[in-house]
């Protein structure tokens, strides 16, 4: 422990923050504070939970189930704080000390959280609650079944060598999510594809030279896996053989013969949850899921998956039959191609093709969707990513999106300096309610780095709540994305370009700032009801329903101005990106799908799995995938969402949230798209409420009746096969 002044240094996380709001002082966290903090953490929680199983007074509401949600003097406050603070940190912002100490404490706190929840002691009470209980509100009923629930999926009705075996199994599962995760940031991080020549820069935009030139340091251009790297060299490189070096880089993390080699991981993953969902009386780890989610169970998921590629199939196919029309003749080859194609006799079919580079009109490959894409788009629409790119400077596009919300809920942000926060890249901003009063603290951090999980995610570093004295505990939420950086100038020192987005990049921005509203907007007695604590598949409305603005022109006229020029965007290209909006709609769709049917495959297994993983991923999503599939590439090994993310049968959500976030922006639509009236009731009865009721109740409550799947095929130009949801 470092010293200053001869004064031992204190633990910040031992003492109050003093910091605006209570906001983490990262710039007095150290690394050796975390585990001495969590090792008290988890004394504090035992000797709470000691004086819960040992209270003389009959188990009620109030000494049982409230006093593990929340406790007046803070005994759960500290293991809280410094486990939001380190995970956080461990997807923003890790290294390897870091990494070492999570594999170190992550079987600890699995085996705390284990002991608590197979406590007979505490369950005894727990479950006598349940059964005699005072008249409660719909939250407190929620909640207490919740909690009662949460023990016996936790394993609290098995004998006592079940229970063993439990623990056996979630702490194996823990660890190895945690190694997976960290061999897919080892593997996206280490590679690089250094260029010197600029020939081989043809066709990318000067936005991607000048970043890549800043990532070589002034040493020819290094392009990375991270997506502002990565989507712009896809979609413009003309160089095919430099294409297919990235795209094979991409899809074949972790499946290399080497320690972040994740293949036998997946298996063990998909064999533990099996294990586990087994052993407390389900048929399959989905089986367990899904009776805790609005899909209730495993034929739904699939009814809603047959249904969409029913609907969206035949555009699909012809939306690639269309793009095959623009590939040049002839089209380069490499020798050894490799594709799964359809199954005959129970031998899978393979076709090498033989011909060299440059000889014959060879196939359309993989590393060729985004760039053909784009020519046809281009041709289609006269709408290039790049036009749109000057009027969407990331602080402009800040100020809309807050514009937004301030607009549909009277909201506002502002940038308080004065709160810590991890790395210099991130903004943290006060966020105030329609009538002046303090809403939450909110942290935006945009741009990939070194350390940095790929891909956007929203977090928050404390929950709302209202505590034991009535004070409403207002939360901090964060939103963690890897947007395209601002450039310096050719010399490195002088200024350069602004952080210029492209659309897609925008939506992304919406869609977690769409998450931070369910936070920020929470407003519920309990933390663990709190916000986007959720149901799995109606997590993502909220995050979902702000997408459709990114394409909406009054919503765009508010921002999007022209970085040099000032000039706003001109009308002609809106109406291109509105008429193109729909551009490969069904493909999207049909990707989607095919995710989600693997997601279902792996975790509807009865039995041991035992298959060959990249073999079986290839049929598991057949049905969704039009044309050929390589057989040297794998998605499982790198798709953390369903391996170590937490939508482990489960990613089917972002589906079926879809068809909700179409049917209530349909609402909108309808009244206006900036109606406070309309917007009021959204935040009223879901972003406020959390998972205090049903969530069908709560959607119902909003749009008056359940959802359907037309105003989705609507928006996306499909016909609808009359199809129910």
């Amino acid at each position: 422990m470092s010293t200053e002044n001869n004064t031992p240094r204190k633990n910040p996380f031992f003492e109050p923050y003093n910091t605006p709001h209570d906001t983490p002082p990262f710039d007095r966290i150290r690394l050796e504070d975390f585990e001495e903090a969590f090792m008290e953490g988890i004394r504090r929680d035992n000797e709470q939970i000691d004086r819960i199983i040992n209270n003389p007074a009959k188990p009620n509401f109030d000494n049982t189930i409230v006093d593990q949600e929340d406790d007046s003097e803070g005994y759960f406050d500290l293991l809280e704080r410094v486990s939001s603070v380190f995970f956080n940190l461990l997807s923003a912002e890790t290294n390897d000390d870091m990494d070492a100490l999570a594999q170190k404490l992550q079987p600890i706190l699995t085996q705390h959280a284990n002991d608590i929840r197979l406590n007979p002691k505490l369950f005894e009470r727990v479950k006598y609650v349940h059964r005699h209980h005072r008249r409660l509100t719909p939250e407190e009923k929620r909640l207490l079944d919740n909690c009662y629930d949460g023990f016996v999926r936790s394993g609290a009705l098995l004998d006592e060598e079940g229970k063993a075996k439990l623990r056996a199994l979630t702490e194996e599962a823990s660890l190895l999510s945690l190694q997976f995760s960290q061999n897919v940031l080892k593997e996206q991080k280490a590679f690089k594809l250094h260029l010197t020549d600029p020939a081989q820069l043809e066709g990318l935009p000067q936005t991607a030279i000048d970043a890549a030139a800043e990532e070589a340091k002034g040493d020819g251009w290094t392009f990375t896996l991270d997506s502002p790297s990565y989507s712009p060299f896809m979609t413009y490189c003309k160089d095919r053989e430099l294409r297919r070096q990235m795209y094979m880089a991409h899809n074949t993390l972790c499946i290399h013969d080497n320690d972040a080699n994740n293949l036998e991981i997946c298996k063990r993953l998909v064999n533990l949850r099996r294990e586990i969902a087994q052993l407390l009386g389900f048929k399959t780890y989905a089986d367990y899921v899904l009776k805790n989610r609005m899909a209730h169970n495993v034929r739904n998921v699939y009814r809603l998956f047959n249904d969409l590629i029913d609907a969206y199939k035949p555009t699909a196919e012809k939306e690639l039959e269309e793009l095959k029309k623009t590939l040049p003749r002839p089209l380069p080859v490499r020798e050894g191609s490799v594709y799964s194609q359809e199954q005959k006799q129970g031998q899978e079919v393979t076709t090498p093709l033989p011909r060299r580079e440059g000889q014959g009109e060879g196939l359309l490959e993989p590393w060729d969707i985004a760039f053909y894409s784009h020519k046809l788009k281009l041709k289609k629409y006269n709408l290039d990513a790049e036009m749109l790119r000057p009027y969407f400077q990331l602080e402009k596009v800040i100020g809309g999106v807050f514009g937004l919300a301030n607009r549909l809920y009277g909201i506002t942000f502002k940038e308080n300096k004065d709160i810590p926060v991890y790395h210099p890249d991130v903004k943290a901003y006060e966020v105030f309610d329609k009538d002046g009063s303090y809403l939450a603290v909110f942290y935006a951090d945009f741009h990939p780095r070194k350390g940095k999980q790929g891909g956007a995610w929203m977090t928050e570093f404390q929950s709302q709540c209202i505590d034991k004295k009535g004070v409403n505990i207002r939360p901090h939420v964060s939103v963690v994305m890897n947007l395209t950086k601002p450039t310096v100038g050719e010399d490195l020192q002088s200024p350069g370009k602004p952080a210029l987005l492209t659309l897609s990049e925008v939506e992304t921005f919406l869609h977690e700032f769409g998450h931070s509203l369910h936070g920020m907007f929470a407003n519920t007695r309990f933390e663990s009801l709190s916000g986007t604590s959720v149901l799995w598949d109606f997590v993502e409305l909220p995050s979902q329903f702000m997408e459709n603005y990114a394409v909406e022109k009054e919503f765009l006229r508010t921002f999007a101005f022209h970085y040099e020029t000032g000039e706003p965007l001109p009308d002609e290209l809106i109406r291109r990106v509105v008429k193109s909006r729909n551009f490969m709609a069904a493909t999207a769709c049909l990707r989607q799908v095919s995710l989600g049917l693997l997601d279902m495959a792996y975790y509807t297994q009865k039995e041991e799995f035992t298959d060959n993983v990249m073999t079986f991923e290839k049929e598991a999503w057949k049905k969704a995938i039009i044309g050929r599939q390589r057989t040297d590439t794998c998605m499982t090994v790198q798709f953390s969402h369903i391996m170590a993310g937490g939508y482990s049968a489960g990613y089917y959500s972002y589906k079926w949230a879809e068809v909700l976030d179409a049917d209530a922006f349909a609402v909108f639509k309808r009244h206006g798209i900036f109606d406070r009236k309309t917007a009021e009731s959204f935040r009223e009865n879901i972003l406020s409420k959390g998972g205090t009721e049903d969530p069908m109740v709560l959607y119902k409550r909003f749009r008056g009746g359940e959802p359907t799947i037309k105003a989705l095929l609507k928006r996306n130009g499909i016909k609808p096969p009359s199809l129910p949801f």
